[in-house]
């Protein structure tokens, strides 16, 4: 091989490589994105499966409400940006429920959607 067609071919691979790193990074972020969305909505599908069995219980909507605010807490934690500020809005709003506020559940619950629409527009 002559020496320009060398440089020619490392440039080739070079360039290459960076596609595939970038694109790499890139599916990287969005399966990452997409695993936190999916953690987010079972840590909300679980906090209104134990709030739906103890309706009346304001000690059980508490711990329910404690136990997604820290699981989203840790969650938020492992990202950064707008997916961590949307995560962590989601646990200050489960943590305004940990004293029982059966008004504040009600509340909450009619803004599940958004909070999903957050974290989904976070991740694009």
């Amino acid at each position: 091989m002559t020496p320009p067609r060398r440089r020619l071919a490392v440039a080739a691979a070079t360039f290459t490589l960076a596609v595939f790193t970038t694109a790499c990074g890139a599916l990287g972020q969005a399966v990452d994105c997409n695993a936190a969305a999916n953690d987010a909505a079972k840590i909300m599908t679980d906090w209104s499966s134990d709030v739906t069995k103890n309706a009346t219980d304001a000690k059980a909507i508490g711990t329910a409400s404690k136990t997604a605010a820290d699981k989203t807490k840790d969650l938020a934690g492992k990202y950064d940006g707008d997916l961590a500020a949307a995560l962590n809005e989601l646990a200050s709003s489960f943590e305004t429920m940990e004293k029982g506020d059966l008004n504040g559940v009600t509340e909450f619950t009619g803004k599940m959607n958004s909070f999903q629409s957050k974290i989904t527009s976070a991740c694009s």
